[in-house]
């Protein structure tokens, strides 16, 4: 979907499965009540305060800098996401989760994960929305303390099975059995609700080899 002005596509949108089916029913169901802006293609570093045509062109690379197209990948889109800070804020807010990477084996084997704003006491109300990319490979669980929890069981994205939650300061990862003998390498995406920052927990799920067909955690699996 996209807005023309007889050169180029302005506004370039795509609808999730959801939206389509809002949308189906009629402009009163379709109703856009947030939105959010990022600069996720923007290289400051071209911003050239010594070019010789005067100020006006110190951005002029970066206002000519190509725009992708819209894509629901969490990898590559709204990565930075645009934010309004308290007046005088002198440092931006980090968002840092602790552990980084996590390596479980399947089964039910729970992994803590600790999430923290650094420079700053931002996301203290509305706390961290958490995705997990892969539910094929763990479930997520938060602390009970967000804004909301497993709003998004499914995702956006259904051919990927992403799933979202929002938790207070921390998560709980909780391998699945492995629908095969093959390990699962997958990213949990942690955004804070009120500052925008950003942070990965890269997550493996190994195949357990003792975990044959007739076991009681597993009692459908086959080799």
């Amino acid at each position: 979907m996209g807005y023309l002005d007889n050169s180029s596509i302005t506004v370039d949108a795509i609808i999730t499965k959801k939206g389509r089916e809002l949308l189906s029913k009629g402009r009163d169901n379709f109703v856009i009540t947030q939105f959010a802006l990022a600069d996720d293609e923007v290289d400051y570093n071209l911003w050239n305060p010594a070019h010789t045509l005067g100020s006006n062109y110190y951005g002029i690379v970066i206002e000519n800098m190509p725009l992708v197209e819209a894509t629901t990948d969490e990898n590559f889109m709204m990565k930075y996401k645009l934010i309004t800070l308290p007046k005088n804020t002198v440092r931006i807010p980090k968002i840092s989760a602790i552990p980084p990477a996590v390596t479980i084996k399947e089964a039910g084997i729970g992994a803590p994960v600790n999430i923290y704003t650094l420079h700053g006491s931002g996301n203290s109300q509305l706390g961290y929305t958490v995705t997990l990319l892969n539910s094929d490979a763990a479930t997520i669980t938060g602390d009970g303390n967000g804004i909301g929890v497993n709003t998004d069981p499914v995702g956006a994205n259904e051919d990927r099975r992403s799933v979202t939650i929002t938790t207070g300061g921390s998560f709980t990862i909780t391998s699945k059995v492995l629908a095969d003998n093959t390990d699962i390498s997958t990213k949990i995406i942690v955004v804070g609700n009120e500052t925008g920052g950003r942070d990965e927990v890269s997550l493996t799920v190994t195949n357990d080899p003792n975990i044959v067909v007739g076991n009681s955690l597993n009692p459908t699996k086959g080799f």
